[in-house]
């Protein structure tokens, strides 16, 4: 491959993408703050880099997977990873984060010659590694051209909406919204069974492969079902943070959304409880403790 990529962010998802573009013979440079996380991929032939700006290569691309905004805002501007870019480099941004944050990232490497795709993915760390992500994106038509070879390395489809950057960001925003609320359900459902004499597990096995046989449904069913929360896919407060992203827009749009209001509350609850260490799906115990349910 000829395409120079650099790799920024090797956490429980970023590392399995990585490995993937390796695996698809891009000559990959990495970034992690803790170096130790880049020993794997070394391993396999990739340049670990000092600095982020030092995994990129001046026109090339830059592919982030960063925890949040402050972090992708830092490691763009301050790490110097824009301005390393420079004339026809793309960063391809792979984390959730705010619309406006994207668009202020587009325009910041737009000073500079350089194009900003936004680019986040559907899937928990399993899917990462096993190249099963859904991958949304949005921005210049070109640069997406550019990179589908990468994209398709990492997901198992891309679903595009457009040229306006911050589009793929309301979109995933939306998407964590719908599977927050259907762990949520999930967890009252199964209380409700349970109280009335039903087995939880032979509930999600049922409804798993009848009226919700769809991915969402299947994996946190049986997780919450089988009260199995760790190890955390997506910590909770990932899933906190998230949720504060989706008020934050609704409350820009003018746009009432109060389960996503409740949802917060269960994050809240769930972390002042000492389940920061939990997966998400955590936030489903607060079903059973309002029922009376140990």
């Amino acid at each position: 491959m000829s395409e120079q990529v650099g790799f920024i962010g090797l956490g429980e998802m970023g590392l399995g993408m990585a490995r993937n573009l390796l695996a698809a013979g891009y000559p990959l440079k990495v970034y992690n703050r803790t170096r130790s996380k880049a020993e794997p991929l070394s391993a396999l032939g990739a340049q670990s880099a000092p600095t982020a700006a030092d995994a990129v290569t001046p026109g090339g691309v830059a592919v982030t997977m960063l925890s949040d905004d402050r972090a992708l805002e830092e490691v763009t501007t301050a790490g110097a990873l824009a301005q390393r870019l420079g004339e026809g480099g793309i960063h391809v941004s792979m984390s959730t984060i705010s619309p406006e944050t994207a668009r202020r990232l587009a325009q910041y490497h737009a000073q500079g010659g350089s194009v900003y795709v936004a680019a986040p993915v559907f899937g928990r760390p399993e899917a990462a590694a096993s190249r099963r992500l859904w991958i949304c994106t949005s921005g210049p038509k070109a640069a997406k051209e550019r990179i589908k070879p990468l994209l398709d390395a990492m997901g198992q489809g891309t679903f595009d909406f457009g040229e306006e950057v911050a589009a793929a960001n309301v979109t995933k925003l939306a998407g964590n919204f719908l599977i927050a609320s259907a762990i949520e359900a999930l967890g009252e459902a199964f209380v409700l069974a349970q109280k009335n004499g039903v087995d939880r597990a032979a509930l999600a096995d049922m409804l798993g492969k009848t009226l919700f046989a769809s991915t969402v449904y299947q994996a946190y069913g049986r997780a919450i079902a089988d009260r199995r929360f760790t190890p955390p896919g997506f910590k909770l407060e990932l899933g906190l943070k998230d949720v504060d992203l989706v008020l934050g827009l609704a409350s820009k749009s003018r746009t009432p959304m109060p389960i996503a209001s409740l949802l917060h509350d269960r994050f809240i609850a769930a972390l002042a409880k000492g389940r920061e260490n939990f997966d998400w799906s955590a936030i489903s115990i607060a079903a059973a403790d309002d029922a009376g349910v140990k």
